[in-house]
């Protein structure tokens, strides 16, 4: 079952590089050391579940300027991080059933590795340099962690192109303090960023979901966080 949806999805996933579409978003899952197994299930789990939301599909589908394209991958070590959905065009109900069910089934590929921010920024860079050309795009990052190896998430910002890419975070609290300000001061950029907190893993999905409809909106003015 896992095989055949994923082979639909790879099918049905094909980036455009010409088509009429408001939103790429590009969601980023922290699968780093200091997430354990049963905090990877809240967030996959979560992250499903919040795609799912009645307000969360309307506001994915109401909007008539154009589809979303929606991809996701997990983030952890330098040069780790694996691809959970290629970039999927989201029309109706059922596409983002499948594409929900691709993430909450998906596994897990390390849980050993540090947090490195700094990669987690260049591998966006580079999904969306060869994905949808779509009127806004935006990277939606969760972690419970600081960057701790390899390069900051101002070098990324200085080595990649983000253009006019929103970069918006979603920070675990319960692990680091600190944590939201860090995220606030050195890795959220672009139009309209903003940082939400979850209040611990169990919190994820309310956040999760809090955090989609704002991103599917668009930036709003005065609601910037930097």
């Amino acid at each position: 079952m896992v095989k055949a949806l994923a082979a639909l999805l790879c099918v049905a996933a094909l980036p455009a590089g010409a088509v009429e579409c408001r939103l790429a978003l590009l969601l980023a899952l922290d699968i780093s050391a200091s997430v354990d197994q049963r905090e990877d299930e809240l967030q996959r789990k979560g992250l499903a579940r919040a795609l799912l939301a009645p307000a969360v599909q309307d506001a994915f589908l109401a909007d008539p300027e154009g589809p979303v394209w929606l991809s996701a991958y997990e983030w952890s070590g330098p040069n780790n991080n694996e691809t959970l959905l290629e970039w999927f065009q989201i029309t109706n109900a059922e596409d983002l059933s499948l594409a929900a069910g691709a993430i909450a089934t998906s596994e897990r590929s390390r849980d050993d590795l540090p947090t490195s921010l700094g990669y987690a920024l260049g591998a966006a860079a580079t999904r969306f340099h060869h994905g949808p050309a779509c009127e806004r795009r935006t990277l939606d990052v969760s972690g419970d962690g600081r960057n701790n190896e390899g390069f900051p998430p101002e070098s990324a910002y200085r080595a990649f192109d983000f253009g006019k890419i929103a970069v918006n975070a979603l920070a675990i609290a319960g692990g680091e303090a600190g944590l939201t300000e860090y995220y606030r001061d050195h890795l959220i950029s672009g139009p309209g960023a903003f940082v939400i907190v979850a209040d611990g893993f169990r919190d994820y999905e309310a956040a999760m979901t809090r955090k989609l409809l704002r991103e599917l909106q668009g930036p709003l003015m005065g609601m910037a966080d930097r």
